[in-house]
């Protein structure tokens, strides 16, 4: 099997003093780096919001970051504005090695809907392309790293279990938010897809 490693969104908004920071964020920068070093294929996702995105808590009056309104495609966390389409905040982790990239895929790109997963938006049927290319390509065991373990990444992995992908899921290459115990059920869901989580 031809395996992929799959780097979900280590960008300078999910970092230490970004706008949406993960805590440790940054710690595992150098190890996906090292992680690089034996994969066959490297792909890079990037959150890329227009700056009225939908997900944005400032684009709702009266609402504030972290609580969430229902969307015509199910509940959705307010976020504060994050990754900003050529914003400093939308770029890599200085210290990330972007070199190994084969793809560099960018999500959350239009303005209406929130994109989670590295395969489909949050309607859970508007496709972002991924899957066509890693097929064409062979690779059908992807490991997945990066940011937030209980947001992107666990959508990322669960929508590679349900496409038939090989799935796994390097915790300590992860780091997460844990919104009201996102986390715990984020790890249960992979877990219950058939998901690898190490």
């Amino acid at each position: 099997m031809s395996q992929a490693l799959i780097v979900i969104d280590v960008q300078n908004d999910f970092c230490p003093g970004g706008a949406l920071a993960v805590a440790g964020g940054d710690e595992i920068v150098a190890g996906i780096n090292t992680r690089m070093d034996d994969a066959e294929s490297v792909i890079l996702t990037q959150d890329w919001h227009p700056a009225d995105h939908t997900s944005f808590a400032s684009q709702h009056a009266g609402r504030a970051p972290m609580e969430v309104v229902e969307a015509p495609y199910g509940p959705q966390v307010l976020w504060p504005d994050h990754c900003v389409q050529g914003s400093h905040g939308a770029a890599f982790h200085a210290a990330l090695d972007t070199r190994r990239a084969d793809l560099i895929l960018r999500k959350g790109f239009r303005r209406e809907i929130d994109s989670y997963s590295a395969f489909f938006e949050n309607d859970q049927k508007t496709p972002t392309g991924l899957e066509g290319y890693l097929r064409t390509r062979g690779l059908t065991s992807l490991e997945f790293v990066g940011l937030a373990t209980d947001f992107c990444v666990a959508w990322s992995a669960l929508d590679a279990a349900r496409l038939g992908f090989e799935v796994r899921v390097l915790t300590e290459l992860c780091r997460g938010i844990d919104l009201d115990g996102s986390m715990a059920r984020a790890l249960a869901d992979m877990r219950a897809a058939g998901v690898t989580v190490v």
